[in-house]
């Protein structure tokens, strides 16, 4: 009973008229919506509806929040979504948006997979996805990312892969995939570019990859999901079946449309 009136409110949100302000943000900060086709822009646009709707969205350090961070934190996030099952990050209930970088105060040691994590005390932060808790974002940095879409960074991208991760439970660099065959396929292939990126970075190499992926693999798969929507052809070049393995969980190509983001 409970799905059915979730899906009948969702239903009823998707078909109301989307903002003409909305679209006129979405122009202006997203840069790969205009090299999408009308069928997914309309896709982007109602996952956009339900998103915003859903979620309870806070201002930290004095932002006041306006539809323009709310629409442009949004679409990045739900560009992820576009060619997978999903709930709407089911597990993203708050977003806290900070204007500019910010130092967190500690909080207690977690564990990322089967690591106990503890953080740097006084480290500034551009975002952090807590497992069990809020995506924290810069906004600055979101609205850079987005409107600089070639770079190779973006924290939209980097901390709603985390949540991907996050789905099964785990926080290990691999999200929840759809039969053995797949599990296996990824962990195969990112495993090998995971430790080629450890070695490399260990030895001072020239990476394709930023060096932070080397962390660990759940930031791997966060760094390697921002540079697959942000710099795939030099990913295809680099690491192809890396590419291969999130084309297929992502159902997205983002390197067939890729040039004409110059053109827009």
């Amino acid at each position: 009973m409970f799905r059915w009136f979730n899906n009948r409110r969702r239903k009823k949100l998707t078909q109301a008229p989307f903002l003409p302000l909305w679209e006129d943000i979405i122009r202006r900060n997203i840069a790969l919506y205009c090299v999408m086709d009308d069928a997914e822009r309309a896709h982007l646009r109602a996952l956009i509806q339900v998103f915003i709707a859903e979620k309870h969205w806070e201002g930290a350090g004095g932002l006041e929040l306006t539809d323009e961070i709310r629409v442009t934190v949004s679409a990045q996030a739900c560009l992820l979504l576009l060619g997978l099952p999903h709930n709407y990050y089911k597990n993203v209930d708050s977003i806290i948006i900070y204007p500019s970088t910010v130092v967190l105060p500690q909080r207690q040691p977690c564990f990322l997979g089967n690591t106990l994590i503890q953080e740097e005390v006084g480290q500034p932060i551009l975002g952090q996805a807590i497992q069990h808790g809020p995506v924290i974002i810069i906004w600055d940095a979101a609205l850079h990312g987005g409107r600089r879409s070639k770079d190779g960074h973006n924290v939209i991208y980097h901390e709603f892969a985390h949540k991907l991760d996050m789905l099964d439970g785990t926080v290990n660099g691999t999200p929840p995939l759809r039969d053995r065959a797949e599990y296996r396929d990824w962990n195969l292939t990112c495993s090998r570019e995971y430790l080629r990126i450890k070695h490399s970075t260990a030895k001072g190499k020239k990476k394709f990859l930023n060096s932070y992926a080397a962390t660990n693999e759940a930031e791997f798969f966060a760094v390697a999901t921002e540079q697959f929507f942000e710099q795939p052809r030099l990913m295809i070049k680099h690491a192809p079946d890396l590419y291969r393995v999130l084309q297929e969980y992502y159902c997205q190509n983002p390197a067939e449309h890729f040039s004409g983001i110059n053109e827009c």
